[in-house]
């Protein structure tokens, strides 16, 4: 199947992230969102992300504008209907994402592919509330979506292989590299790599080390390029948490128990970067550790 059109629900850091790399490699692009303020910043927001680009010379001018002209966007969401693959990028809730396919169902083309970006919810069970689970699979970028170069690319249990193969040459098309990941909770990437997340709030909730020194040990230590409370304050202790919640109830293993301290700063609403505090106080000019 050629795909030509894409329409992408939810237009904050992975939506707009997805319109920028559509529309950069020559998809026509529908973003979708409740909130029309939402929508104006996404537009923004890839204009930005692309004249960067232009700036470092990753791409040409004429680059930019033909990317920007692929792109536009709709506060209703069956305008989404005509395109030839969806891709959901909601926020990390089934009930939310359920909601979103049940109302797109009877406005889709017959051909027409379903794919959400879910980071750990089953593609089987979210396949299976739609009308075409043969259709269905997940397309999971990674954050940022324009520097990052892996896609998982998840099948449910009745994903059939031109839907896969169909995924498998958008990935190719935008320049990234796709793994191959079972149904499985929070598949390859977050099923690795929350729980090293969720290691480093115990070990701080546990006193064994300070923010700043859990950090530093892992930058300097293991060479990774931001530290795991760091990262987390980053992704969003809010998404960190319902990833260790899919960990926890679908593997039922206790290895999986979010972090208590991790459950106490979603509560408090210290969800990281996006709310301008976390493992880090980000108010000021430079982040300071908050414990």
């Amino acid at each position: 199947m050629d795909i030509k059109t894409v329409g992408i629900v939810g237009a904050g850091q992975m939506g707009n992230g997805i319109a920028h790399v559509m529309a950069l490699a020559g998809y026509d692009v529908v973003m979708n969102d409740i909130s029309s303020e939402a929508l104006q910043d996404a537009v923004s927001t890839i204009e930005r992300n692309l004249d960067r680009q232009v700036s470092r010379e990753k791409i040409s001018n004429a680059e930019k504008s033909d990317a920007m002209a692929r792109i536009s966007t709709t506060a209703t969401l069956t305008d989404l209907g005509n395109t030839d693959l969806i891709i959901e990028a909601a926020t990390e809730r089934e009930t939310v994402k359920q909601a979103i396919f049940e109302d797109l169902v009877p406005h889709l083309k017959p051909h027409t592919i379903l794919t959400s970006n879910t980071s750990s919810i089953s593609i089987t069970r979210l396949a299976s509330r739609t009308d075409r689970p043969e259709k269905f699979m997940g397309f999971h970028f990674m954050n940022p979506v324009p520097v990052m170069q892996l896609v998982e690319l998840i099948r449910g249990i009745a994903t059939d292989a031109e839907t896969f193969a169909a995924c498998k040459t958008v990935v190719e098309k935008l320049g990234k590299t796709a793994a191959t990941a079972e149904d499985f909770p929070a598949f390859i990437v977050n099923r690795i790599l929350m729980p090293m997340i969720n290691e480093a709030v115990y070990t701080l909730y546990e006193g064994v080390g300070s923010v700043q020194s859990i950090d530093s040990s892992m930058k300097l230590g293991a060479n990774h390029p931001m530290g795991p409370l760091e990262l987390a304050d980053f992704i969003g202790l809010d998404t960190c948490l319902a990833i260790m919640n899919v960990l926890h109830d679908g593997l039922a293993d206790t290895k999986y128990r979010p972090c208590p301290l991790l459950t106490k700063y979603v509560e408090a609403g210290w969800l990281g970067r996006k709310s301008e505090r976390g493992f880090y106080d980000y108010r000021g000019d430079t982040p300071v550790p908050t414990r």
